[in-house]
């Protein structure tokens, strides 16, 4: 859906500003261009971290946030979005998945301008982890990502993240078990 219609446009604008008066969405003027960029909190699936369950954002949505609770037995938590630029829906492309690699040891940052869209884990901290990437469009323009930066380390067993103000999540690092370190990459929609 390359465009869409006045009506959806309208109906998108207004429930884009009763969200944002609800709190539940967090909107942004670039300077650069004073475009208007709203986030949209949307699909959550919680899984068995261990289960080996692939986890992908619905279409047009992209990972804001993860937590996680307890050990390779405990539940993983996936928050997703859409964003809207000027009274645009941003187009998500198909995902497209990583090789896998060992969750205790693992690094992954998404290319220059995609976004995480998924995940996927199986097993303990020597079992496989990868991910799902997309990049992102409006009107047929690519929407372009700047000011990466990565959290502070949480402990794994009790961690949550989540990106803020105008950002999406764009890369994930874990040492060790669930006592381990995580990390999370997120970066700034500019547009």
């Amino acid at each position: 859906m390359d465009c869409i219609s006045h009506l959806t446009r309208r109906s998108l604008a207004l429930m884009s500003t009763a969200l944002l008066s609800a709190g539940m969405v967090t909107a942004t003027t670039t300077e650069a261009n004073a475009a208007e960029i709203i986030i949209i909190d949307g699909y959550t699936q919680t899984v068995k971290e261990s289960a080996g369950t692939p986890v992908t954002c619905p279409t047009n949505q992209v990972l804001l946030g993860r937590s996680h609770s307890g050990d390779e037995n405990g539940t993983t938590t996936y928050h997703c979005g859409l964003i809207i630029i000027d009274g645009q829906q941003v187009q998500v492309s198909a995902p497209t998945w990583s090789g896998s690699q060992r969750e205790g040891n693992s690094f992954f940052a998404a290319a220059s301008n995609a976004v995480l869209v998924g995940r996927e884990h199986s097993g303990d901290e020597n079992g496989p982890t990868r991910y799902a990437t997309a990049s992102l469009s409006v009107e047929g323009r690519t929407v372009e990502l700047t000011s990466y930066r990565w959290t502070p380390d949480q402990r794994e067993s009790n961690s949550y993240s989540k990106a803020a103000g105008d950002e999406v999540m764009t890369g994930r690092q874990h040492s060790g078990d669930e006592n381990g370190t995580t990390q999370y990459q997120y970066a700034r929609i500019v547009h």
